[in-house]
């Protein structure tokens, strides 16, 4: 790396305080949006409610679905009344969604809660990414991006790590604490999003009005498809991308639990666990530098996938201690990985009205993958093979990134020789 680039990534310069403000107010949008108090407690709230164990996890299945199904639709409506607005609505749709199981605590209840709760998130998922990105460089100070996106994300690990161990406590005093709190919280969001200051629509041609493609909903979706047909390196890194994001998920949503029990470690402490891993993850969140000084941002995006999965494969040959320990070197890579991710798909989309749209076709990526591996983890695990599962991950990750890697060094080589003339 270029010895200016490394001084640049080094020294920490304190932006204007309009861009601070916005940074702030992204940081308490992104913290109060996240902080879903009933995450520790929810299937032992719907398993009180009368719900069954099938009813459960449908619902988790059509949540998914729907989340995959909204992401294009909402991408649209970002890009066409603004990332702002459309964050807004994010978080009305997620105050209206919590308080949906207090009112009606029943599948049906439930149901449209996590529907609800979809359209939410499908709603800011690009949107807030988006616009962070797009407001920092539209006033100078894009070389904040990396460190605002990790930032926030370290600050709503920790507000979830102080409020999480409370949770069990509260539900006691008041049954529906837990989705008050957390539709308390949205609420908050949304006074951040209110709060945020408006930017100009990008203008890809220089011109001062709206291109005539965004009329149509049809030829919106054309002219976002061919913004992904002419950058040539964003697909790529889009499959580069699904590493962290399915590692991630399916490592504490799906295996986090069988995974411990297989250990022979005791229910009542995966709490502790996961809130070491919560620490661990926040601490890199908040350090995107240590590597980025050092390493290209796809080098560093690559190495962390692969200590991601390593970090899973080594828990094959480790007993309790040595499993926590690994999880929480894998929670660690994963929350310095994220913001530079983001920060490489941000880079790799041209200037375009379609930055939302586009970010949304990545997400439906990373959940369409995640689907798919979440339903081999189900056979792994029927069928006791959790060890296959975790070693088979890592030489698919390793694989799916070398694949990646070679595609992008050759898309590198061939930029050089076109930008020096030789054939």
């Amino acid at each position: 790396m270029p010895l200016s680039l490394r001084t640049r990534v080094k020294r920490r310069v304190r932006p204007p305080a309009a861009v601070l403000r916005v940074i702030r107010l992204n940081n308490g949008f992104q913290l109060l949006f996240n902080l879903l108090w009933w995450m520790p407690v929810f299937y032992q709230y719907q398993k009180q409610a009368g719900l069954s164990d099938s009813q459960i996890f449908g619902i988790q299945s059509v949540y998914y679905v729907a989340f995959c199904l909204l992401e294009i639709p909402t991408g649209f409506i970002a890009d066409r009344i603004g990332q702002r607005r459309c964050m807004q609505l994010g978080a009305a749709a997620m105050t209206a969604a919590n308080l949906l199981p207090v009112a009606s605590p029943s599948f049906a209840g439930f149901m449209a809660h996590f529907l609800a709760i979809a359209t939410a998130r499908s709603l800011v998922s690009g949107a807030s990414s988006a616009y962070l990105y797009e407001y920092l460089h539209e006033h100078g100070a894009g070389e904040h991006y990396v460190q605002a996106e990790g930032t926030a994300r370290a600050l709503g690990l920790w507000a979830k790590i102080a409020c999480w161990p409370l949770v069990g406590v509260l539900m006691d005093v008041r049954h529906e604490a837990p989705y008050v709190l957390t539709a308390l919280s949205t609420l908050g969001s949304l006074a951040c999003a209110a709060a945020l200051p408006a930017i100009a629509a990008p203008r890809p041609h220089g011109g001062g009005e709206p291109p005539a493609e965004r009329v149509g909903l049809l030829d919106s979706a054309r002219q976002a498809a061919k913004v992904l047909g002419t950058s040539r390196s964003l697909g790529p890194l889009m499959v580069q991308g699904v590493a962290i994001f399915t590692l991630a998920r399916i490592c504490q949503v799906n295996l986090f639990q069988p995974l411990l029990l297989e250990k022979h470690l005791p229910v009542a402490d995966h709490g502790a666990v996961l809130s070491a891993m919560t620490v661990a993850e926040a601490v890199g969140s908040a350090r995107t530098g240590w590597l980025r000084g050092r390493l290209s941002d796809t080098t560093v995006v690559t190495v962390l996938s692969v200590v991601m999965a390593l970090t899973l494969a080594a828990t094959t040959l480790s007993g309790a201690p040595g499993t926590i320990l690994w999880l929480c070197v894998f929670a660690a890579a994963a929350g310095l990985a994220y913001p530079v991710q983001r920060n490489l798909i941000n880079a790799a989309i041209p200037p375009t009205p379609y930055r939302a749209t586009l970010l949304s076709v990545e997400s439906i990526i990373d959940r369409g993958v995640c689907a798919l591996v979440a339903l081999a983890v189900g056979a792994y695990l029927a069928a006791d093979r959790l060890d296959a599962l975790l070693v088979h991950a890592a030489a698919g990750t390793c694989l799916l990134l070398l694949v990646v890697g070679v595609v992008l060094g050759r898309l590198r080589r061939d930029g050089a020789r076109t930008a020096t003339g030789r054939p």
